[in-house]
């Protein structure tokens, strides 16, 4: 992955922003697009030579990368799709400026960035969502992004994960017991939601300032009521559960979440409790121990075996109007809720056909048109 900087935007001028789009537009039917097409869509004529002046600047930046391979052709890069993301929150008024990366995982890069509105004095979080790194390949057959559909790059899975975890995040948002950064805006493969402050479960290396049981509870009681609003969270886990200084619980990274009627929905929900369970067992207990009295703390966990049993919470009526996973279209999500599933879709103009789909297949094997020598 190519270390995103955004200062090139500066130095690019209006055709350079409009040959970068054509390039990601011809992307949908094309592996590389060809020069001649870019210049045609860019320009409206077969404009070759015009072309080929920004797509030398535009590879200059490693914001596409020149495949010669077949033909005479470009593709975007992780770059290039960043900047076409931050290009259209700017112009919105959302975001004025990017800060320090903050995070990064296996599906993602979040950077901190100032908001566009000079009225609104918190800092945000962007997310970027980057499907297909190499350590996460087989994100494919893991995950349901597109949703039944053969085709899709990593690009385009990677919009289709931001446009997911969106909506989760636009629903969830102000449910009680549940606590989720806010969400702010979203474009192509970017999400912009509200910094949250706290740290990860995993940052803590101690509990002194706090009480391990309460966080404990929390944290049950958020995954507990995710499954009565019809959700399983998939990936609860101390990575992606923040905690303030008041032991409050924030939960993040939703693309993953799926259906309570998911054929393996009560294997994901016993795993997120367990995950939870053993970092207490561990890291915490472990952390208390070696003090200057040996303190140990004990967190009561025997808990009763129906912790685990996701039927006990999750709702039964496909029609119940508390539950998410319906209207949401989780992945497993009652058939029988299909049509108030279609309802929201088209109360809320949702189409998956948009017009910043790169949507041509790559195989697993191929770089989203990064630079090998960068």
């Amino acid at each position: 992955m190519g270390k995103l900087d955004v200062n090139v935007m500066r130095h690019m001028s209006k055709d350079d922003f409009r040959v970068l789009t054509a390039v990601e537009m011809g992307m949908k039917n094309h592996h590389a697009v060809p020069v001649a097409l870019v210049g045609s869509i860019a320009f409206g004529r077969v404009a070759r030579k015009a072309a080929t002046r920004n797509l030398t600047t535009l590879l200059r930046f490693k914001l596409v990368y020149h495949d010669n391979t077949k033909y005479d052709g470009y593709r975007l890069t992780w770059s290039g799709y960043d900047v076409l993301a931050l290009r259209a929150l700017c112009q919105r008024g959302v975001v004025a400026s990017l800060g320090s990366k903050i995070g990064e995982g296996k599906e993602s890069d979040v950077y901190e960035a100032f908001p566009g509105d000079d009225e609104e004095s918190s800092l945000y979080a962007i997310k970027f969502h980057r499907l297909g790194k190499t350590s996460f390949k087989a994100v494919k057959t893991k995950r349901d992004y597109l949703e039944g559909r053969h085709m899709g790059n990593w690009l385009n899975m990677s919009r289709l994960a931001a446009k997911r975890e969106w909506t989760v995040l636009s629903a969830l948002h102000g449910v009680q017991k549940i606590r989720t950064p806010r969400p702010i805006d979203h474009n192509r493969h970017a999400v912009v939601m509200s910094l949250v402050s706290g740290l990860t479960m995993y940052q803590l290396n101690d509990f002194s300032r706090r009480d391990p049981a309460a966080v404990l509870g929390e944290c049950l009681d958020v995954a507990r009521t995710l499954a009565k609003r019809g959700l399983v969270h998939c990936d609860f886990n101390e990575f992606n559960l923040i905690v303030d200084d008041d032991e409050q619980v924030t939960v993040i990274d939703f693309p993953q979440a799926v259906s309570t009627d998911h054929p393996n929905a009560e294997e994901f929900f016993r795993r997120d409790v367990n995950g939870v369970l053993k970092f207490f067992r561990t890291k915490i207990n472990n952390s208390r121990k070696g003090g200057d009295d040996d303190e140990h703390v004990d967190l009561d966990l025997d808990l009763e075996d129906d912790l685990f049993d996701l039927r006990r919470y999750a709702p039964a009526d496909p029609d119940d109007p508390g539950r998410l996973d319906v209207s949401l279209r989780a992945p497993g999500y009652p058939r029988g809720g299909r049509r108030a599933a279609a309802a929201a879709a088209a109360a809320t103009g949702d189409d998956d056909d948009d017009d910043d789909d790169p949507g041509e297949e790559v195989t697993d094997d191929d770089d989203v048109g990064e630079d090998p020598s960068s």
